[in-house]
């Protein structure tokens, strides 16, 4: 008995999505919702979210947003607001993700969905910056709400993902901070070129740029007759990184002033590189 009420039940709701589907779709009007239970709105909206989503996403929030709209503080509003921010996301309407996720986690904080909100919320950021070009307070936000996810909930299924988007997130910022310091070192603006590969040295020391950013500083300390400083930066850059391209360009344009990499001065490179031989560094 039990297996043929389920089956009904099953018939039931494929009869009732049909009939919602033909109503919407076709030329006869959609019967109130109010006369639908909020199941019901709410399989209606994943049924809209399968089927045409891709092309009309509002159509599923609709569904959505009514059930809560309807049957405020039920349990299939509750699942609603946690769709609508899936929803929007895959529309890529990410400030209205971002929004709908953070209510779901003001609304529901203990919530085992509490975890999937917060990642839906680092990840409406995190789309956003696959340019380098693009305002990086959109990656320092994506960072912040990564980490969150990482520190609140590392257990969850999203840490994981959420630890390896933060790293390619932290080696995106130190990306931005190679494109200006290139462009400042092709104008001959050492200094400036300067200042922006010590940030890439000195706080972005794990990502893939370090090695190129010792040898610009190479190349730029070289440039402006600071000797030390280069030799020091291209000693950093063989003993941590020997192997790499950068560090053959960077022995080469030294030999070729009569110089070697080695340690020398009491600059901010001459203390990364004693730390570096004590292996308290990279």
């Amino acid at each position: 008995m039990a297996r043929g009420r389920s089956a009904a039940v099953r018939v039931g709701s494929l009869v009732l999505l049909s009939a919602l589907a033909a109503c919407s779709g076709g030329k006869n009007k959609e019967p109130p919702l109010e006369n639908f239970t909020a199941e019901e709105i709410y399989k209606r909206g994943e049924y809209e979210l399968e089927v045409g989503s891709a092309r009309r996403p509002e159509n599923a929030l609709r569904y959505f947003s009514e059930v809560e709209r309807l049957y405020p503080y039920s349990e299939w509003a509750k699942r609603a607001l946690i769709m609508e921010a899936f929803t929007q996301h895959r529309a890529k309407d990410y400030e209205a993700a971002r929004s709908s996720a953070q209510r779901f986690i003001d609304t529901y904080p203990g919530d085992e969905d509490a975890a999937y909100a917060k990642y839906l919320l680092a990840l409406s950021y995190y789309d956003q910056i696959d340019e380098v070009g693009r305002d990086q307070g959109l990656t320092f936000q994506a960072l912040q709400a990564l980490r969150d996810v990482i520190e609140q909930y590392p257990d969850s299924e999203y840490a994981r993902s959420a630890m390896l988007k933060f790293d390619l997130a932290f080696d995106h910022l130190a990306a931005k901070e190679m494109e200006i310091g290139r462009y400042y070192l092709k104008k001959a603006h050492y200094t400036a070129a300067i200042n922006r590969f010590r940030v890439v040295v000195e706080q972005f020391q794990t990502t893939t740029h370090t090695p190129e950013a010792l040898l610009r500083l190479t190349e730029a300390y070289l440039a402006l007759g600071i000797t030390d400083e280069a030799q020091t930066a291209a000693a950093i850059l063989g003993h941590n990184y020997q192997s790499s391209p950068f560090y053959e360009d960077a022995y080469k344009l030294l030999q070729s002033r009569g110089l070697k990499p080695e340690g020398k001065g009491d600059s901010w490179l001459a203390k990364i590189y004693r730390q570096v031989i004590r292996g308290e560094w990279l």
